[in-house]
């Protein structure tokens, strides 16, 4: 037997034990029964960044951007492509830091967009500057 993983739903928040080997098969949330992939970014609020981050057991890549910010709206679409492309290896995900600014500061964020990429709760890398999916994908591979 494969060993389980905790995926966080990206609608409902709830913490879900798929099996490693399953992840590709399109699992369901047990609790709403939504997808727990999409192929899109999850929406991170202050409410359940630590949620996602924290018992999430496959990496999660913040995207740190505002609405005001031109490269961060251009960036938008590729990191939606890069999304289909890394999952479930990888959660992505996008915190507002207008609306989370604690968050922001709290992670000593200056620029936007930044990317940063969480394993068990840890930041492990970070990239400042817009990237388009081909380099957003090759960034996170190379993290390990």
């Amino acid at each position: 037997m494969s060993e389980a993983k905790h995926i966080v739903c990206p609608h409902c928040d709830a913490v879900n034990r798929v099996p490693a080997g399953k992840l590709g098969e399109n699992p369901a949330c047990g609790k709403c029964k939504q997808p727990l992939f999409t192929a899109h970014p999850v929406e991170l609020t202050s409410a359940n960044f630590m949620q996602h981050i924290g018992r999430s057991d496959v990496p999660v890549l913040v995207d740190f951007w505002a609405p005001w910010c031109g490269p961060c709206r251009m960036m938008a679409p590729a990191f939606v492509q890069a999304a289909g492309q890394l999952e479930p290896e990888v959660r992505l995900a996008k915190l507002n830091t207008e609306e989370a600014q604690q968050l922001a500061g709290m992670f000593n964020i200056r620029s936007i967009p930044t990317l940063a990429l969480f394993k068990n709760g840890k930041e492990v890398a970070r990239q400042a500057g817009a990237m388009d999916a081909a380099n957003i994908v090759r960034w996170v591979q190379a993290q390990g």
